[in-house]
């Protein structure tokens, strides 16, 4: 079904992998319906880990050469989904602020520091994009890091300039974390998160079912950064050669399982969810679509 052909959208991203983890089913879902999807990515992150042994050279504190090899996992990441990328200001243009306290927070290049000049690259970017409908982190980030918070704010100020007609955050819905989580055995050496240690919100606007297309594309697309996570199925990477299977005892609550480095498990869902940061939801079907 090709029904959304001419619509445009914008997902604007702090870090290669964010796009598939926060709103991958939905890119992925628009994308096969003919809407046109551009992935606005503001860092390479430069400050991120890297699971395995066979590439811990490259983090920033070694050759520091991980945000070229995750500009690679990115370009896969969008060939899954099927969406179009650019970097904001240009690749490299800004860097990895790291979690709040880290030295590379006082980086001259850190995202953090942006200022107007970030804010009026994206308005060129919407400008010469035109999307009906942005995709973005709420004002916490999602989870308190300084490079989503910094994305939220400068899609709240560009829109100021460049009018668009809606902007969606991305949220993670805490009863569906929840279902999921339950449904869980984690692999060997993962484990279950603590109470609170996920971060999730108990009202959502928008909850996007993702058929078994979308769904089948946000995997791969998170398996395409395979420095950052690791899906739990079994599967193995040139990155990483030990494989982790988790058992599930819903497939449908825990449609898939991953962690990040930190091997906290955490499900992939059968919905996305988002909160409705600027304009309006016109209609159930709207709401069902994202749009």
């Amino acid at each position: 079904m090709r029904d959304l052909v001419g619509t445009r959208v914008v997902a604007v991203h702090a870090h290669p992998d964010d796009e598939a983890i926060w709103t991958g089913g939905l890119i992925a879902q628009l994308a096969a319906r003919g809407a046109e999807v551009t992935v606005v990515t503001c860092t390479l992150g430069e400050q991120g880990e890297t699971f395995g042994k066979k590439y811990q050279g490259l983090v920033a504190d070694n050759a520091d050469q991980l945000g070229g090899f995750r500009h690679a996992e990115l370009q896969a990441s969008l060939a899954a989904l099927g969406a179009r990328g650019e970097y904001l200001g240009g690749a490299g243009r800004w860097r990895d602020s790291g979690m709040v306290g880290d030295p590379s927070n006082d980086h001259p290049r850190a995202f953090i520091h942006s200022g107007k000049e970030a804010v009026d690259a994206l308005a060129e970017a919407f400008g010469r994009l035109r999307p009906q409908l942005v995709l973005t982190y709420g004002p916490d980030g999602g989870y308190g890091h300084p490079d989503h918070i910094r994305a939220h704010e400068i899609v709240h100020e560009a829109i100021k300039a460049v009018p668009v007609e809606r902007v969606l955050w991305a949220v993670t819905d805490e009863g569906e974390l929840g279902r999921g989580l339950a449904a869980i055995t984690p692999p060997a050496g993962w484990r279950l998160p603590e109470p609170g240690e996920l971060a999730c919100v108990t009202r959502t606007d928008v909850a996007v079912a993702l058929d078994d297309d979308a769904l089948a594309r946000k995997v791969a697309a998170m398996k395409a950064h395979a420095t950052q996570l690791q899906i739990a199925d079994g599967s193995v990477s040139d990155v990483n050669e030990k494989a982790a299977f988790a058992s599930v005892s819903d497939p449908d609550a825990a449609p898939a399982v991953f962690a990040l480095t930190n091997l906290i498990v955490q499900p992939v869902m059968r919905h996305e969810h988002y909160q409705l940061g600027f304009g309006e939801l016109s209609s159930a079907t709207d709401a069902a679509a994202g749009l």
